[in-house]
């Protein structure tokens, strides 16, 4: 009994890795700009998730503080996916996903100083290596870069930002298992996620029309497999799972999504190139498991 409870977590978990690694794929084929991206992605998986709700009755009174919260998520997710899908125009589904992952560092850093929880050394050496790691992918020759890859760059890391004080505040609406349900919850902060990125769209006289059937489809896939199935797959499945585990089927994420850029987008990387995405990749896992307390996290984005 206790091996079959251990497959099973670990098995939605890969399989929510694999899915999730091809948002960024999702992102550049949809042929739209990146808040109309980022706008359809949250609506669509709102949609699946009323849906969801509806039929597990979840529509409950609840806290008005919760809600306000969840709220706030939806803000904050507005401007990571902003970010994330819009560094991925600029430098790449690869490198926009490994750089939107870099969060495990800031959220270690945050549980040290604010929640003083420990961090080992192995986490101490992880922030060096996956400096080293970048520098590696992107080339040590930063004077030739393009504005745009400067651009996207600092994107990224924002990315890894807005989605570390996401995931602070979904961890304060969870800290009550009795008012917290995973499907409602992720519901709301969609729906209110989609109302801000709606309004950006609306302001910035940018076009909500879906230009062509593959953008359609892959703005539903967006929506249904990684904004809804997915999130719902890792979320569960993350507490039942060894840190150490999740935290290395957590990697599948950037390193596929890498590797769908070189195979379907014809990403040149060289030897070097791939040797900075192996350091980066220990760096993150090392920054995952580096603490002695390893928060819960799901992939980036």
């Amino acid at each position: 009994m206790k091996k079959e409870n251990f497959i099973r977590p670990v098995t939605a978990l890969i399989i929510g890795a694999f899915i999730i690694s091809f948002s960024s794929v999702l992102v550049k084929t949809s042929h739209v700009s990146s808040s109309v991206s980022a706008f359809y992605r949250v609506l669509f998986g709102a949609v699946f998730l009323i849906g969801a709700c509806i039929i597990k009755k979840d529509f409950k009174k609840r806290s008005l503080k919760k809600h306000l919260m969840a709220v706030g998520c939806g803000l904050i997710f507005a401007f990571d996916l902003w970010a994330w899908h819009l560094s991925i125009q600029y430098v790449g589904p690869g490198l926009a996903t490994i750089l939107g992952n870099c969060q495990v560092f800031i959220l270690a850093l945050v549980g040290f100083l604010v929640f003083k929880e420990k961090i080992r050394l192995t986490f101490v050496l992880s922030l060096p290596l996956a400096f080293f790691g970048l520098f590696l992918i992107i080339g040590t020759d930063i004077d030739h870069l393009s504005r745009d890859y400067v651009t996207g760059i600092a994107l990224g890391l924002a990315t890894a930002g807005f989605y570390s004080m996401f995931l602070l505040l979904l961890r304060q609406i969870q800290s009550d298992a009795k008012d917290f349900s995973l499907f409602y919850y992720l519901m709301l902060l969609s729906v209110a996620c989609s109302f801000f990125l709606g309004g950006k769209i609306y302001v910035s006289n940018d076009s909500f029309a879906i230009p062509d059937i593959t953008s359609l489809l892959s703005l539903v896939c967006l929506g249904v497999l990684i904004q809804a199935l997915a999130w719902v797959m890792i979320s569960n499945a993350l507490p039942k799972v060894k840190a150490s585990h999740a935290g290395l089927i957590l990697l599948l994420q950037p390193t596929l999504s890498f590797i769908w850029d070189v195979i379907f987008f014809n990403r040149p990387t060289d030897m070097a190139g791939w040797m900075g995405v192996m350091i980066v990749l220990v760096a993150i896992y090392l920054g995952m498991t580096g603490k002695e307390k390893p928060a819960e996290t799901a992939s980036s984005a």
